[in-house]
Protein backbone atom coordinates (compact mmCIF):
# COMPACT_ATOMS: atom_id res chain seq x y z
CA UNK A 1 0.00 0.00 0.00
CA UNK A 2 2.91 2.38 0.65
CA UNK A 3 3.42 2.25 -2.98
CA UNK A 4 0.93 4.66 -3.30
CA UNK A 5 2.75 7.60 -1.67
CA UNK A 6 5.87 9.09 -2.72
CA UNK A 7 8.16 10.75 0.06
CA UNK A 8 9.42 13.96 -0.70
CA UNK A 9 12.93 14.59 -0.21
CA UNK A 10 11.63 17.67 2.00
CA UNK A 11 12.33 17.80 5.63
CA UNK A 12 11.28 21.02 8.02
CA UNK A 13 13.38 20.21 10.97
CA UNK A 14 13.50 21.89 14.35
CA UNK A 15 15.53 25.28 14.83
CA UNK A 16 16.77 26.18 18.16
CA UNK A 17 17.82 30.07 16.72
CA UNK A 18 13.59 30.42 16.35
CA UNK A 19 13.52 32.41 20.16
CA UNK A 20 10.86 34.23 21.43
CA UNK A 21 11.10 36.80 24.85
CA UNK A 22 9.21 35.67 27.86
CA UNK A 23 8.71 37.44 31.29
CA UNK A 24 11.22 35.76 33.86
CA UNK A 25 10.65 36.25 37.55
CA UNK A 26 13.97 34.19 39.19
CA UNK A 27 12.45 31.49 41.93
CA UNK A 28 8.96 31.26 39.71
CA UNK A 29 10.55 28.53 37.77
CA UNK A 30 9.04 26.21 39.62
CA UNK A 31 5.54 26.74 41.26
CA UNK A 32 6.38 25.67 44.95
CA UNK A 33 9.54 28.65 44.67
CA UNK A 34 9.21 32.43 45.97
CA UNK A 35 9.94 35.25 43.92
CA UNK A 36 13.37 36.55 44.16
CA UNK A 37 12.19 39.79 42.24
CA UNK A 38 12.97 42.37 45.30
CA UNK A 39 16.53 40.72 46.04
CA UNK A 40 16.97 41.15 41.66
CA UNK A 41 15.86 44.57 41.76
CA UNK A 42 17.91 45.49 44.77
CA UNK A 43 21.17 44.50 43.31
CA UNK A 44 20.51 45.91 40.40
CA UNK A 45 19.90 49.75 41.97
CA UNK A 46 23.04 49.00 43.99
CA UNK A 47 24.72 49.50 40.91
CA UNK A 48 26.42 53.01 39.52
CA UNK A 49 25.17 54.23 36.32
CA UNK A 50 28.08 53.86 34.21
CA UNK A 51 27.91 50.25 34.84
CA UNK A 52 24.14 50.37 34.01
CA UNK A 53 24.76 52.10 30.69
CA UNK A 54 27.86 49.59 30.01
CA UNK A 55 24.93 46.14 30.77
CA UNK A 56 22.32 47.61 29.33
CA UNK A 57 24.49 48.54 25.79
CA UNK A 58 26.06 44.82 25.68
CA UNK A 59 22.78 43.06 26.17
CA UNK A 60 20.87 45.32 23.51
CA UNK A 61 23.97 44.35 21.16
CA UNK A 62 23.46 40.49 21.76
CA UNK A 63 19.45 40.50 21.67
CA UNK A 64 18.69 42.97 19.10
CA UNK A 65 19.19 41.25 16.20
CA UNK A 66 17.41 38.42 17.64
CA UNK A 67 13.87 39.97 18.13
CA UNK A 68 11.81 42.83 16.76
CA UNK A 69 11.94 45.35 19.28
CA UNK A 70 14.13 44.17 22.57
CA UNK A 71 13.86 47.39 24.47
CA UNK A 72 10.23 47.98 24.08
CA UNK A 73 10.16 44.24 25.52
CA UNK A 74 12.31 45.23 28.47
CA UNK A 75 10.62 48.62 29.23
CA UNK A 76 6.97 46.27 29.23
CA UNK A 77 8.88 43.74 31.58
CA UNK A 78 10.24 46.48 33.82
CA UNK A 79 6.33 47.46 34.15
CA UNK A 80 5.43 43.72 35.29
CA UNK A 81 7.85 43.70 38.20
CA UNK A 82 7.99 47.89 38.98
CA UNK A 83 5.55 47.50 42.41
CA UNK A 84 8.56 46.17 43.86
CA UNK A 85 10.36 49.29 44.05
CA UNK A 86 10.07 51.75 46.53
CA UNK A 87 7.65 54.47 46.61
CA UNK A 88 8.73 57.43 44.99
CA UNK A 89 11.90 56.24 43.56
CA UNK A 90 13.52 57.79 40.55
CA UNK A 91 15.08 55.99 37.89
CA UNK A 92 16.77 56.69 34.32
CA UNK A 93 15.59 54.92 31.49
CA UNK A 94 19.13 52.82 31.23
CA UNK A 95 18.44 51.55 34.61
CA UNK A 96 14.53 50.64 33.88
CA UNK A 97 15.56 48.70 31.15
CA UNK A 98 18.35 46.67 32.38
CA UNK A 99 16.33 45.65 35.27
CA UNK A 100 13.12 44.39 32.35
CA UNK A 101 16.46 42.94 31.01
CA UNK A 102 17.06 40.82 33.69
CA UNK A 103 13.15 39.66 34.02
CA UNK A 104 13.78 38.61 30.52
CA UNK A 105 14.52 35.06 29.00
CA UNK A 106 14.07 33.79 25.07
CA UNK A 107 12.25 30.48 24.86
CA UNK A 108 13.41 28.48 21.84
CA UNK A 109 10.02 27.53 20.34
CA UNK A 110 11.21 24.36 18.58
CA UNK A 111 13.85 23.47 21.03
CA UNK A 112 12.56 19.99 21.45
CA UNK A 113 11.07 18.95 18.10
CA UNK A 114 8.43 20.35 14.56
CA UNK A 115 5.53 18.07 14.15
CA UNK A 116 1.94 17.38 13.43
CA UNK A 117 1.74 20.05 10.56
CA UNK A 118 -1.51 20.96 8.90
CA UNK A 119 -2.11 22.52 5.01
CA UNK A 120 -4.42 24.81 3.44
CA UNK A 121 -4.49 26.99 0.65
CA UNK A 122 -3.03 30.32 1.29
CA UNK A 123 -5.32 33.02 1.50
CA UNK A 124 -2.98 35.42 -0.91
CA UNK A 125 -2.62 33.48 -4.15
CA UNK A 126 -1.82 36.92 -5.95
CA UNK A 127 0.94 36.31 -8.64
CA UNK A 128 0.53 32.75 -8.66
CA UNK A 129 1.34 30.82 -11.72
CA UNK A 130 -1.34 28.56 -13.34
CA UNK A 131 -1.52 25.44 -12.15
CA UNK A 132 0.68 26.41 -9.00
CA UNK A 133 -1.04 26.47 -5.44
CA UNK A 134 0.98 28.61 -2.73
CA UNK A 135 -0.25 26.91 0.69
CA UNK A 136 0.36 27.54 4.20
CA UNK A 137 1.27 24.56 6.73
CA UNK A 138 0.86 24.98 10.50
CA UNK A 139 3.07 23.53 12.53
CA UNK A 140 3.44 22.65 16.25
CA UNK A 141 6.64 23.53 17.98
CA UNK A 142 7.48 22.07 21.00
CA UNK A 143 10.48 23.52 23.48
CA UNK A 144 11.53 23.07 27.17
CA UNK A 145 9.12 21.87 29.63
CA UNK A 146 6.84 20.21 26.30
CA UNK A 147 5.68 23.95 26.06
CA UNK A 148 3.62 23.38 22.61
CA UNK A 149 2.80 26.86 20.72
CA UNK A 150 1.42 27.13 16.68
CA UNK A 151 3.77 28.41 14.06
CA UNK A 152 3.49 28.38 10.06
CA UNK A 153 5.52 27.81 6.74
CA UNK A 154 4.79 28.85 3.11
CA UNK A 155 5.28 27.43 0.45
CA UNK A 156 4.01 26.52 -3.31
CA UNK A 157 2.70 23.24 -4.75
CA UNK A 158 3.88 22.79 -8.68
CA UNK A 159 2.39 20.97 -11.21
CA UNK A 160 3.17 17.18 -11.07
CA UNK A 161 3.03 17.36 -7.38
CA UNK A 162 6.74 19.60 -6.88
CA UNK A 163 7.11 20.87 -4.04
CA UNK A 164 9.13 24.15 -2.27
CA UNK A 165 9.01 25.43 1.27
CA UNK A 166 9.74 29.00 2.00
CA UNK A 167 12.78 29.54 4.23
CA UNK A 168 11.34 31.28 7.43
CA UNK A 169 12.47 34.55 9.01
CA UNK A 170 14.80 34.55 11.57
CA UNK A 171 13.07 36.79 13.34
CA UNK A 172 9.73 35.32 15.37
CA UNK A 173 6.85 37.48 16.85
CA UNK A 174 4.05 36.30 19.68
CA UNK A 175 0.85 37.98 18.78
CA UNK A 176 -0.50 40.85 20.92
CA UNK A 177 -3.51 39.55 23.07
CA UNK A 178 -6.65 41.42 23.42
CA UNK A 179 -10.21 41.24 24.49
CA UNK A 180 -13.17 39.75 22.54
CA UNK A 181 -16.81 40.05 22.75
CA UNK A 182 -18.15 37.01 24.71
CA UNK A 183 -21.42 34.92 23.44
CA UNK A 184 -23.19 34.16 26.41
CA UNK A 185 -24.18 30.59 25.15
CA UNK A 186 -20.65 29.46 25.36
CA UNK A 187 -20.53 30.66 29.08
CA UNK A 188 -23.60 28.86 29.95
CA UNK A 189 -22.84 25.92 28.58
CA UNK A 190 -18.92 26.20 30.59
CA UNK A 191 -20.94 26.62 33.04
CA UNK A 192 -23.62 24.19 32.92
CA UNK A 193 -20.22 21.88 31.91
CA UNK A 194 -18.64 22.19 35.20
CA UNK A 195 -22.09 21.57 37.49
CA UNK A 196 -22.39 25.92 38.41
CA UNK A 197 -26.09 26.09 38.10
CA UNK A 198 -26.26 28.69 41.42
CA UNK A 199 -27.52 32.04 41.93
CA UNK A 200 -24.47 33.40 40.36
CA UNK A 201 -25.02 31.81 37.41
CA UNK A 202 -28.41 32.67 37.01
CA UNK A 203 -27.58 36.45 37.66
CA UNK A 204 -25.35 35.98 34.86
CA UNK A 205 -28.91 34.50 32.75
CA UNK A 206 -31.00 36.71 33.59
CA UNK A 207 -29.05 40.17 32.86
CA UNK A 208 -25.98 39.72 30.23
CA UNK A 209 -27.16 40.21 26.63
CA UNK A 210 -26.32 37.43 23.70
CA UNK A 211 -23.16 39.05 22.93
CA UNK A 212 -21.53 41.19 25.77
CA UNK A 213 -17.75 42.31 26.33
CA UNK A 214 -14.86 41.95 29.19
CA UNK A 215 -16.05 45.08 30.67
CA UNK A 216 -19.97 44.64 30.69
CA UNK A 217 -19.07 40.88 32.75
CA UNK A 218 -17.01 43.01 35.14
CA UNK A 219 -19.59 45.66 35.82
CA UNK A 220 -22.16 42.70 36.04
CA UNK A 221 -20.06 40.88 38.59
CA UNK A 222 -19.04 44.54 40.69
CA UNK A 223 -22.81 44.90 41.16
CA UNK A 224 -23.75 41.53 42.77
CA UNK A 225 -25.86 41.04 45.61
CA UNK A 226 -23.34 41.59 48.61
CA UNK A 227 -24.93 38.23 50.49
CA UNK A 228 -24.78 36.46 47.44
CA UNK A 229 -21.29 37.32 47.25
CA UNK A 230 -20.64 36.34 50.45
CA UNK A 231 -21.43 32.36 49.75
CA UNK A 232 -18.73 30.24 49.14
CA UNK A 233 -20.46 28.43 46.19
CA UNK A 234 -20.37 32.18 45.01
CA UNK A 235 -16.80 32.58 44.79
CA UNK A 236 -16.49 29.37 42.93
CA UNK A 237 -18.82 30.49 39.99
CA UNK A 238 -17.00 33.71 40.24
CA UNK A 239 -13.42 32.92 39.56
CA UNK A 240 -14.91 30.02 36.64
CA UNK A 241 -16.78 33.00 35.05
CA UNK A 242 -13.59 35.36 35.18
CA UNK A 243 -11.08 32.33 33.68
CA UNK A 244 -13.65 31.73 30.74
CA UNK A 245 -13.60 35.36 29.70
CA UNK A 246 -9.67 35.09 29.91
CA UNK A 247 -9.81 31.54 27.82
CA UNK A 248 -11.44 33.59 25.17
CA UNK A 249 -9.22 36.20 23.35
CA UNK A 250 -7.66 37.65 20.12
CA UNK A 251 -4.39 37.56 19.37
CA UNK A 252 -2.96 40.14 16.61
CA UNK A 253 0.31 40.29 14.71
CA UNK A 254 1.56 43.41 13.67
CA UNK A 255 1.07 44.36 9.76
CA UNK A 256 4.81 44.63 9.08
CA UNK A 257 5.55 40.82 9.91
CA UNK A 258 4.98 37.67 7.69
CA UNK A 259 3.11 34.93 8.48
CA UNK A 260 6.06 32.50 8.52
CA UNK A 261 7.49 34.87 11.35
CA UNK A 262 4.41 34.78 13.78
CA UNK A 263 3.52 32.25 16.80
CA UNK A 264 0.59 31.69 18.33
CA UNK A 265 1.84 31.61 21.84
CA UNK A 266 -0.45 29.62 24.61
CA UNK A 267 -2.11 32.72 26.70
CA UNK A 268 -5.14 31.29 28.16
CA UNK A 269 -5.83 29.61 31.49
CA UNK A 270 -6.91 26.71 29.30
CA UNK A 271 -3.98 25.78 27.13
CA UNK A 272 -0.87 27.49 29.82
CA UNK A 273 1.22 23.93 29.23
CA UNK A 274 0.00 24.25 25.00
CA UNK A 275 -1.45 24.83 22.31
CA UNK A 276 -1.22 21.46 20.38
CA UNK A 277 -2.08 20.11 17.21
CA UNK A 278 -3.42 22.68 14.87
CA UNK A 279 -5.96 21.61 12.01
CA UNK A 280 -6.94 24.07 9.87
CA UNK A 281 -9.55 24.32 7.27
CA UNK A 282 -10.87 26.62 4.47
CA UNK A 283 -14.14 26.72 5.54
CA UNK A 284 -17.23 27.80 3.20
CA UNK A 285 -20.00 28.61 4.13
CA UNK A 286 -23.50 28.42 2.57
CA UNK A 287 -23.30 31.82 1.54
CA UNK A 288 -19.97 31.73 -0.05
CA UNK A 289 -17.97 33.41 2.37
CA UNK A 290 -14.98 31.44 3.50
CA UNK A 291 -13.44 31.61 6.74
CA UNK A 292 -10.18 30.05 8.60
CA UNK A 293 -10.59 27.68 11.00
CA UNK A 294 -8.78 25.53 12.83
CA UNK A 295 -9.30 23.41 16.21
CA UNK A 296 -6.15 22.60 18.42
CA UNK A 297 -5.95 21.18 21.39
CA UNK A 298 -5.45 23.08 24.57
CA UNK A 299 -3.90 21.53 27.72
CA UNK A 300 -3.46 23.22 31.33
CA UNK A 301 -1.19 20.91 32.75
CA UNK A 302 -3.57 18.69 33.59
CA UNK A 303 -6.82 18.40 31.38
CA UNK A 304 -7.13 19.05 27.77
CA UNK A 305 -9.92 20.17 25.35
CA UNK A 306 -10.68 21.23 21.90
CA UNK A 307 -10.73 24.78 21.22
CA UNK A 308 -11.07 26.85 18.37
CA UNK A 309 -9.05 29.06 16.29
CA UNK A 310 -10.52 31.72 13.49
CA UNK A 311 -8.94 34.08 11.15
CA UNK A 312 -9.35 35.35 7.62
CA UNK A 313 -6.06 36.45 7.28
CA UNK A 314 -3.36 34.74 9.34
CA UNK A 315 -2.73 37.96 11.12
CA UNK A 316 -5.69 38.29 13.52
CA UNK A 317 -6.83 35.39 14.93
CA UNK A 318 -9.83 34.79 17.90
CA UNK A 319 -9.19 31.98 20.17
CA UNK A 320 -12.68 30.24 21.69
CA UNK A 321 -13.14 27.24 23.61
CA UNK A 322 -15.94 25.01 22.79
CA UNK A 323 -18.51 23.16 24.75
CA UNK A 324 -21.02 20.77 24.67
CA UNK A 325 -21.12 16.51 26.01
CA UNK A 326 -19.14 16.26 22.32
CA UNK A 327 -16.40 18.37 23.28
CA UNK A 328 -13.87 16.54 24.47
CA UNK A 329 -10.65 15.16 24.47
CA UNK A 330 -8.27 15.57 21.38
CA UNK A 331 -8.51 15.35 17.96
CA UNK A 332 -11.38 17.50 16.71
CA UNK A 333 -11.81 18.06 12.93
CA UNK A 334 -13.79 20.60 11.19
CA UNK A 335 -15.72 19.56 7.97
CA UNK A 336 -14.95 22.32 5.65
CA UNK A 337 -18.29 23.55 4.70
CA UNK A 338 -21.93 23.01 6.56
CA UNK A 339 -23.85 19.60 6.13
CA UNK A 340 -27.47 20.03 6.51
CA UNK A 341 -27.49 23.41 7.58
CA UNK A 342 -25.37 22.66 10.46
CA UNK A 343 -21.44 22.92 11.25
CA UNK A 344 -20.02 19.28 11.48
CA UNK A 345 -16.83 17.64 13.03
CA UNK A 346 -15.07 14.18 13.49
CA UNK A 347 -13.92 13.92 17.36
CA UNK A 348 -12.92 11.28 19.60
CA UNK A 349 -14.48 12.07 22.22
CA UNK A 350 -14.14 8.96 24.32
CA UNK A 351 -10.26 9.04 23.05
CA UNK A 352 -10.37 5.58 20.84
CA UNK A 353 -12.42 5.99 18.29
CA UNK A 354 -13.98 8.15 15.33
CA UNK A 355 -17.66 10.10 16.23
CA UNK A 356 -19.29 12.77 13.80
CA UNK A 357 -20.71 15.34 16.00
CA UNK A 358 -22.42 18.36 15.04
CA UNK A 359 -23.40 22.28 15.89
CA UNK A 360 -25.24 25.04 15.36
CA UNK A 361 -22.89 27.88 16.28
CA UNK A 362 -19.71 26.35 15.98
CA UNK A 363 -18.61 26.27 19.41
CA UNK A 364 -21.40 24.18 21.26
CA UNK A 365 -21.12 19.97 19.61
CA UNK A 366 -23.36 17.37 20.62
CA UNK A 367 -25.01 14.69 19.36
CA UNK A 368 -21.69 12.13 18.75
CA UNK A 369 -22.53 9.55 15.84
CA UNK A 370 -20.29 6.45 15.57
CA UNK A 371 -17.79 6.42 12.46
CA UNK A 372 -15.06 4.12 12.99
CA UNK A 373 -13.84 1.62 16.28
CA UNK A 374 -10.84 -0.01 16.43
CA UNK A 375 -10.84 -3.03 14.45
CA UNK A 376 -7.52 -4.17 13.02
CA UNK A 377 -4.13 -5.31 14.13
CA UNK A 378 -2.15 -1.90 13.20
CA UNK A 379 -5.23 0.23 15.13
CA UNK A 380 -6.27 -1.66 18.35
CA UNK A 381 -5.58 0.95 20.57
CA UNK A 382 -7.24 3.53 19.10
CA UNK A 383 -7.95 5.21 15.68
CA UNK A 384 -8.56 8.96 14.64
CA UNK A 385 -8.87 11.87 12.18
CA UNK A 386 -5.79 13.12 10.29
CA UNK A 387 -7.25 16.61 9.73
CA UNK A 388 -10.50 17.63 8.31
CA UNK A 389 -12.56 15.44 5.46
CA UNK A 390 -11.53 15.93 1.85
CA UNK A 391 -14.49 16.59 -0.48
CA UNK A 392 -14.34 14.60 -3.51
CA UNK A 393 -17.32 13.45 -5.99
CA UNK A 394 -17.30 9.79 -4.38
CA UNK A 395 -17.66 11.56 -0.77
CA UNK A 396 -15.54 12.50 1.88
CA UNK A 397 -11.95 11.02 2.34
CA UNK A 398 -10.74 10.92 6.21
CA UNK A 399 -7.18 10.00 6.31
CA UNK A 400 -6.75 8.50 9.47
CA UNK A 401 -4.43 7.56 12.34
CA UNK A 402 -4.23 3.87 14.12
CA UNK A 403 -2.31 2.84 16.95
CA UNK A 404 -1.15 -0.82 17.22
CA UNK A 405 1.56 -3.08 19.00
CA UNK A 406 4.47 -1.38 20.47
CA UNK A 407 2.40 2.40 20.11
CA UNK A 408 3.27 2.25 16.28
CA UNK A 409 1.37 5.35 14.96
CA UNK A 410 0.30 4.51 11.16
CA UNK A 411 -1.82 6.21 8.79
CA UNK A 412 -5.04 4.79 7.02
CA UNK A 413 -8.07 5.89 5.33
CA UNK A 414 -11.78 6.34 5.14
CA UNK A 415 -14.61 7.55 2.77
CA UNK A 416 -18.05 9.16 4.38
CA UNK A 417 -21.13 10.04 2.77
CA UNK A 418 -21.13 13.63 1.29
CA UNK A 419 -24.62 14.06 3.12
CA UNK A 420 -24.95 11.65 6.02
CA UNK A 421 -21.22 11.24 6.91
CA UNK A 422 -21.91 8.97 9.44
CA UNK A 423 -22.04 6.45 6.68
CA UNK A 424 -18.78 4.96 6.04
CA UNK A 425 -18.78 4.11 2.43
CA UNK A 426 -15.43 2.37 1.78
CA UNK A 427 -11.60 2.00 3.74
CA UNK A 428 -8.10 0.97 3.24
CA UNK A 429 -7.52 -2.53 4.65
CA UNK A 430 -3.98 -1.85 5.04
CA UNK A 431 -1.86 1.74 6.02
CA UNK A 432 -1.59 4.34 3.69
CA UNK A 433 1.35 5.52 5.06
CA UNK A 434 3.94 3.64 8.04
CA UNK A 435 7.20 5.06 9.62
CA UNK A 436 10.08 4.37 7.43
CA UNK A 437 13.04 3.28 9.34
CA UNK A 438 14.75 6.52 8.82
CA UNK A 439 11.69 8.21 10.58
CA UNK A 440 11.58 5.91 13.77
CA UNK A 441 13.77 7.59 15.97
CA UNK A 442 12.75 10.81 17.82
CA UNK A 443 10.98 12.65 20.51
CA UNK A 444 7.97 10.14 20.76
CA UNK A 445 9.33 6.90 18.11
CA UNK A 446 7.46 4.95 16.19
CA UNK A 447 5.16 7.90 14.80
CA UNK A 448 3.46 8.81 11.75
CA UNK A 449 1.16 11.57 12.01
CA UNK A 450 -0.77 14.76 10.15
CA UNK A 451 -3.06 17.47 11.28
CA UNK A 452 -4.80 18.13 7.85
CA UNK A 453 -3.75 17.27 3.80
CA UNK A 454 -4.19 19.42 0.60
CA UNK A 455 -6.20 18.54 -2.14
CA UNK A 456 -5.18 20.50 -5.62
CA UNK A 457 -6.24 18.81 -8.56
CA UNK A 458 -5.77 14.73 -8.28
CA UNK A 459 -2.79 15.82 -6.14
CA UNK A 460 -3.03 14.91 -2.78
CA UNK A 461 -0.48 16.66 -0.26
CA UNK A 462 0.11 14.84 2.84
CA UNK A 463 2.25 16.09 5.36
CA UNK A 464 2.79 14.43 8.63
CA UNK A 465 5.38 14.17 11.83
CA UNK A 466 7.64 11.84 12.03
CA UNK A 467 8.55 10.90 15.63
CA UNK A 468 7.71 13.73 16.72
CA UNK A 469 11.06 15.47 15.62
CA UNK A 470 10.68 16.45 12.15
CA UNK A 471 7.99 17.01 9.44
CA UNK A 472 8.31 15.78 6.03
CA UNK A 473 5.42 15.97 3.30
CA UNK A 474 4.26 13.15 0.97
CA UNK A 475 2.37 13.23 -2.23
CA UNK A 476 -0.19 11.10 -3.89
CA UNK A 477 -2.77 10.46 -6.70
CA UNK A 478 -5.73 11.11 -5.41
CA UNK A 479 -7.70 8.91 -7.59
CA UNK A 480 -5.27 6.07 -6.80
CA UNK A 481 -6.14 6.49 -3.00
CA UNK A 482 -9.83 6.24 -3.47
CA UNK A 483 -9.49 3.14 -5.97
CA UNK A 484 -7.32 0.91 -3.92
CA UNK A 485 -10.23 1.51 -1.12
CA UNK A 486 -12.10 -1.53 -0.51
CA UNK A 487 -15.84 -0.59 -0.72
CA UNK A 488 -18.27 -1.41 2.53
CA UNK A 489 -21.84 -3.31 1.54
CA UNK A 490 -24.69 -0.91 2.48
Amino acid sequence: MNAIVHRTSLRLRPDPRRVVTKLFVPGEERPEHESRSAAVIRRVMALDEETVCAALTRTVHLFAGRHRDVRATFADHFASVSHRLAVGAELTESRRLLIGAYFTHEYAIEGAALCNPSMVAHPDQTGVPPGHLRFLLSVRGIGEGHLSSVGFRTGMLAPGGVLTVDPPPAVVTTGVRSDVVHEKSLFQGKLAEFGHGDEVSAVLNRWLPERFTTGELDRLLADLHPQLVARQEAHRTIELIRWIAACNYASEFPEDTVVSGRVLWPTGPSERQGMEDARFVRFTDDDGDQTYYATYTAYDGVDVAPQLLQTNDFRTFQVSQTTGSAARNKGMALFPRRIGGRFAALSRGDGESTAVVTSDDIRTWNGARPVEVPARDWDLVQVGNCGSPIETPEGWLVLTHGVGPMRVYSMGAILLDLEHPERVLATLSEPLLLPAATERDGYVPNVVYSCGSLLHDDTLVIPYGASDSTIALATASVREVLGAMVRIAA
